[in-house]
């Protein structure tokens, strides 16, 4: 059963930054789930700036040592789902128990005519890798992809 998508925080948004011929990803959210789900949102607009209707649900699960490492392995698996399924996801859902995640990606089959992909990640890497707390409570979580 897919759970129901919950409505962001104020604190809930995401950004790219500068990074050569890659790009960085980075979101931000109240808690490190929604930082999570924030850096996957970046991940897509990186690829189209269409809205992507969340039609169909793929669930996946990663784990990881670390918070770092656990955000590499969830990008990489969005990444993985794009390309295999030949999808784009406008929906996230995380939810993290220890060293494991589970998510729900949501999307729907690349249309080139209305999504006009602009790059096609190949992965996420450990450069600029930090999942943080600053000093306001707001979580972040950062790395640069490789397009």
């Amino acid at each position: 059963m897919t759970p129901a998508p919950r409505p962001p925080s104020a604190a809930a948004r995401w950004e790219h930054f500068p990074h050569g011929a890659d790009i960085g990803l980075r979101g931000f959210g109240a808690t490190p789930e929604e930082a999570f789900e924030q850096a996957a949102y970046a991940l897509t607009a990186a690829v189209t700036s269409t809205d992507v209707a969340p039609k169909i649900a793929v669930e996946i699960s990663c784990e990881a040592p670390d918070a770092e490492l656990l955000l590499v392995e969830w990008l990489n698996g969005i990444i993985y789902e794009m390309a295999v399924r030949r999808m784009l996801f406008g929906a996230f859902s995380v939810r993290i128990v220890g060293d494991r995640l589970e998510g729900t990606l949501s999307g729907e089959a690349v249309d080139a005519a209305r999504h006009a992909p602009a790059s096609e990640p190949k992965g996420a890497t450990y450069t600029a890798l930090k999942v943080a707390r600053d000093d306001a409570g707001v979580w972040s979580a950062a790395c640069v992809v490789d397009v």
